[in-house]
């Protein structure tokens, strides 16, 4: 089978894309323990910024070394490629994460965890809508409701929704998340020009340098690094670096709505994952598996030929 073939295989799809969400859903928590490691508080949103960027820059790095070592020859882009390398880093690692940690900083946890969980939705419209890559069909905006509906689900976990909506909190993840759904339809079309790896990797590059200055320049601090601080920032860096540019690679030679509607997991995995590693069983209760139950129905459904 060639690789083309091999990529387009549903059963290769799935296994790759769950993969990717779950690595994405285990940086939740990880996250969490960095900050306390690293003795950033919640509200700190510079040092967060400041922490992002050191995390997508090195994530640049070690997707650019370990794409070239498997393709056996150094990744570098073509002089026309640097115009699509900068738009992608605007919307997938500065706007996005920037975005995202400020209006985190002003909405409820709950209403930030929804909006957030719902960026796949945003992505399948943009897809369908905007840039007419596929035909919206009635199967995929239903797998869209029920991955939406799941996210919600596990997201409110027996609580209430935040009242209110701030432009600074609630309207900033609207934004982050609109960011994630432009971008990925941008890769899509960016693929079938230059290698994704490579996009992947120099737009995460440039994006964590920008990060890095903005945080910086605002007073974020990292504090004193440890070894332990530092090898969760390198995992941190390794779970971008291979599952966005796995997911890099399923978009250009897949529909967005395929691929795209596996991230509802995220938040799931990122839930399940937190009850593990951070010791809150005590906040997973039936919501989670009704809520996984719904998305992977929505999943089928996208998928269903």
């Amino acid at each position: 089978m060639h690789k083309k073939e091999l990529l387009k295989n549903r059963g290769i799809v799935l296994l790759l894309a769950v993969l990717c969400c779950l690595l994405w859903g285990s940086a939740f928590p990880v996250i969490k323990i960095g900050y306390r490691i690293l003795g950033i508080a919640s509200a700190n949103a510079t040092s967060q910024i400041l922490f992002a960027g050191v995390r997508f820059f090195l994530a640049g790095i070690l997707a650019i070394l370990l794409g070239s070592i498997l393709q056996k020859k150094f990744l570098f882009p073509a002089k026309s490629s640097w115009g699509m390398i900068g738009t992608l880093s605007l919307f997938q690692t500065v706007l996005q994460y920037l975005f995202f940690y400020l209006g985190l900083a002003h909405a409820s946890g709950v209403n930030a965890s929804i909006i957030n969980g719902v960026n796949t939705f945003f992505a399948i419209l943009l897809a369908t809508l905007a840039r007419k890559q596929e035909r919206l069909t009635s199967g995929k905006l239903l797998g869209c409701i029920l991955g939406t509906a799941g996210v919600v689900f596990v997201s409110i976990s027996g609580g209430n929704v935040g009242g209110g909506f701030a432009l600074n909190g609630e309207g900033f993840i609207v934004i982050a998340s609109m960011s994630y759904a432009v971008s990925s339809v941008l890769m899509k079309e960016y693929a079938l020009r230059e290698n994704p790896v490579t996009l992947s990797g120099y737009q995460f590059l440039v994006g964590g340098a920008v990060m890095m200055l903005i945080g910086g320049i605002a007073g974020g601090n990292l504090g004193s690094i440890s070894a332990q601080g530092l090898l969760l920032i390198l995992y941190l860096a390794l779970v971008s670096s291979v599952a966005y540019s796995i997911w890099s690679v399923l978009l250009k030679y897949n529909p967005v709505s395929s691929v795209a509607i596996y991230g509802f997991t995220t938040p799931i995995f990122g839930a399940m994952l937190s009850a593990i590693l951070l010791g809150e069983w005590s906040s997973v209760t039936i919501r989670h598996v009704i809520a996984l139950a719904l998305v992977s129905i929505g999943i089928y459904i996208v998928n269903r030929k």
